[in-house]
């Protein structure tokens, strides 16, 4: 299927790695212009490589961003401007906020947990939206989690914020609807990426068990019974952004394999 990506300007915010990487992969492959960051130069020449390699795209570039810094967020959409002419798409993603439940964080750690996985959001579409609303187009999907559904125990700074990105995708889509621009959240379950091993790992630890044994009691808990791979939730997110989307917007879309059982 022709995606109708081709030539569009693509921003990945948090793409050097897991998910991120997964979805700025597969707009590569659909033949976009794609920019991704990061905070970790070395981490984002070899994802652009790899990318370029995998895909034999060549308009994929790299630009070195903190999510929580504004002037960085600034610099970033700016330098796509320069590079690419636009921004089409913008793709919200950003690292996860420390594992704990109430009691293990400070007014500290919820400031900083929401400026990572919520502020970062608003600033970066607040930063995009002059050049979609000047070509009356665009997309926007910001990443959040399954535990906007049902939350996930030991994860509170991560259950009451990823609720908010829900909240600002459902505002901005009646908001931005007038002006052709689609806002939709897209949020993991039990996809296998570096975050997802290392909560497993913590986990483990606290019961006191494998981690073997907590990735099986884990699996069976999903209705396909496996872990999602990234390279799936890429190709939902792709799918979203794409013009074989042009009437779903204000959706909170959850890639699981079937895990939440809420309706």
């Amino acid at each position: 299927m022709n995606l109708g990506l081709k030539g569009k300007s693509v921003i990945v915010m948090a793409s050097s790695k897991g998910l991120g990487k997964a979805t700025a992969l597969e707009f590569a492959k659909a033949g976009a212009h794609v920019i991704i960051s990061s905070r970790t130069e070395t981490d984002l020449k070899k994802t652009e490589k790899d990318i370029k390699n995998l895909t034999g795209n060549p308009k994929v570039t790299f630009r070195v961003c903190d999510v929580t810094d504004p002037a960085a967020i600034k610099d970033l959409v700016q330098f796509t401007v320069n590079t690419y002419g636009t921004v089409d798409v913008l793709i919200n993603n950003s690292g996860g906020p420390p594992a704990g439940n109430f009691d293990a964080f400070d007014d500290t750690s919820w400031q900083q947990a929401f400026e990572l996985t919520l502020l970062s959001y608003v600033r970066t579409i607040r930063e995009v939206l002059p050049y979609m609303r000047k070509q009356q187009r665009g997309h926007i999907v910001n990443f959040a989690s399954s535990s906007t559904k049902q939350p996930i125990n030991n994860l509170t700074l991560s259950n009451v914020f990823r609720v908010g990105v829900t909240g600002l995708s459902k505002s901005l889509a009646i908001e931005l609807g007038p002006h052709n621009i689609l806002v939709n959240t897209i949020s993991p379950g039990r996809i296998a990426t570096d975050r997802i091993q290392e909560l497993n790992e913590g986990r483990a630890k606290n019961l006191g068990m494998s981690i073997e044994k907590l990735i099986q009691q884990s699996e069976a808990e999903i209705a396909l019974g496996r872990f999602g791979q990234p390279e799936e939730f890429g190709k939902i997110v792709t799918f979203l952004c794409s013009e074989a989307n042009t009437y779903m917007t204000g959706q909170s879309i959850i890639i699981d394999g079937g895990l939440v059982k809420a309706i």
